[in-house]
């Protein structure tokens, strides 16, 4: 089996219809949200949120906007990501980052701007009951804070792992696999209490192991990939001295990391939708095996 690209044509085109604002004055700055924002990638966060409401039984109109916004607050951390007070990457997606095209002042503006809009989506567009709504608000606020991928950030940018003050699963929990938990349990926040009681633990577990699997693969990645099949500079992490799970374990034994996470997500999942998960299993094969 191989990527759902169905889903990410469905996300493509409904982030290809969003605009941000009236006023011309700004547009420049919507210029620079779409730039990032339509730059292309596998769109893997919004694609696991349309997969999960599918296993629960919901269609994919009904959780557009909370996919779409999930899609801005991970272009959001790009951009801020590639700035220079950050990890300095003059590349990604295959072209030059926000702020080498649009300086680093309307970067910084696209980002905050991106993260703003993600939020109005879900209030303004999301379906469901209010107070279900709200609780994806919570959440996604909650993924992409201190408790989420900016504590992780911080973390990261502190150097607390080389210092042996953090752990490295810990930091990848927060920076990476927090947006994606976000990303599968939000459907099941929207979904019937029968759906939430019975497999949202179960949920869980396969978003905690999926994040890592996600993040233990990128780094193997930065290391035996290619800047065009990467769409960023090779060996980033590395001229940046952070330590990875390849530095720390070696290439073989990332890879053995890998595997398992593989296998923790597949059994995770196979509890959580034993019948209906056939797009998130395509997910799950399809970040093990990724090439880029």
């Amino acid at each position: 089996m191989g990527f759902p690209d169905h889903l990410r044509a469905d996300i493509e085109g409904y982030l290809e219809g969003l605009r941000f604002s009236d006023e011309r004055d700004t547009d420049g700055l919507e210029e620079a949200m779409r730039y990032s924002l339509l730059a292309g990638g596998k769109r893997i966060r919004p694609v696991l949120a349309l997969a999960t409401a599918h296993a629960v039984g919901m269609p994919t109109e009904d959780v557009l906007p909370l996919a779409g916004a999930l899609e801005l607050i991970h272009t959001y951390s790009l951009i801020h990501d590639d700035l220079p007070a950050m990890d300095d990457d003059s590349l990604r997606r295959g072209r030059p980052t926000c702020h080498v095209v649009y300086g680093e002042g309307i970067a910084i503006l696209a980002g905050d701007a991106l993260y703003a809009e993600a939020m109005r989506l879900v209030l303004t567009q999301q379906h469901g009951d209010p107070t279900r709504v709200l609780e994806c608000v919570a959440e996604l606020a909650t993924a992409s804070g201190v408790r989420g991928m900016v504590g992780g950030q911080y973390i990261d940018v502190q150097g607390l792992i080389e210092k042996g003050d953090a752990e490295l699963r810990r930091l990848h929990e927060l920076k990476t696999g927090r947006l994606i938990r976000a990303a599968i349990e939000c459907p099941i926040l929207l979904a019937d209490d029968v759906t939430r009681s019975t497999t949202l633990a179960d949920f869980r577990a396969f978003a905690s192991e999926l994040g890592v699997l996600f993040q233990i693969v990128d780094d193997i990645l930065d290391v035996t990939g290619t800047d065009v099949a990467l769409g960023k500079p090779q060996g980033s992490d590395e001229r940046h001295g952070k330590v990875t799970y390849v530095s720390r374990y070696g290439l073989d034994g990332a890879r053995a990391m890998a595997e398992e996470s593989h296998r923790n997500a597949r059994a995770a999942l196979d509890r959580a939708a034993p019948d209906t998960a056939d797009e998130l299993i395509q997910i799950t094969d399809f970040i093990a095996t990724r090439s880029s």
